[in-house]
């Protein structure tokens, strides 16, 4: 009994810090998708470490090649990797709640809310700072990539043809490059595989 007491009082302040954090996270993160990165990882990865950084990584590259905001998918899977169903449920439905809120409320007074001096000034400085979470963002990835020439070369050359299109004004979904780096990394594995069922065939061989 006492066991079964512990591990449900211990479930239900999982449940409530899981809901708390992303309630948190859907409260205070303006800009959105890559700008919740930088407080996602403060939060989840370093604070509580429920997830590592690479699992956080993980999250990220899926949330952008899956339908669903980054905040929803990495909420999803954290709160069931630590209390299953109702903790995805609980951390799904936490993130959402706060910004739901404010946009519903925002929207039914919109027009009169942008005419004041005030909000209006107060967005472009919100826009300069999502600006630097999402350069943050993109820099610590960056840091914790695997020397190797396969992400390197990628990170490089995806950088570039962004910049490049950015210049010419050329119109070019992201999307495009996720999968070109999508079919890229599958097609070095298959390679990789080869390589190595040669080395050990040549190996019995010997």
């Amino acid at each position: 009994m006492k066991e079964k007491q512990t591990r449900s009082s211990g479930k239900l302040k999982n449940l409530l810090a899981l809901a708390w954090t992303f309630f948190k996270i859907g409260l205070l993160t303006f800009g959105g998708g890559y700008a919740m990165i930088p407080i996602i990882q403060a939060e989840v990865a370093e604070k509580h470490k429920w997830i590592s950084e690479e699992e956080l990584m993980h999250i990220v590259t899926i949330a952008e090649s899956t339908p669903g905001p980054i905040a929803i998918n990495a909420a999803t899977y954290v709160g069931y990797k630590i209390c299953g169903f109702f903790g995805s449920l609980a951390a799904t439905v936490s993130v959402v709640l706060a910004p739901f809120t404010i946009i519903y409320i925002i929207s039914l007074f919109l027009e009169q809310f942008m005419k004041f001096t005030v909000v209006a000034n107060a967005f472009r400085g919100i826009q300069v700072a999502v600006a630097f979470l999402i350069l943050s963002a993109g820099i610590k990835f960056i840091k914790k990539l695997k020397k190797q020439i396969f992400p390197i070369v990628t990170v490089a050359l995806t950088i570039t043809v962004m910049l490049l299109l950015d210049v010419f004004a050329l119109s070019f979904s992201s999307v495009y490059l996720i999968l070109m780096g999508a079919f890229a990394g599958l097609m070095l594995t298959v390679v990789q595989r080869i390589q190595s069922k040669n080395n050990s065939g040549k190996e019995n061989d010997k």
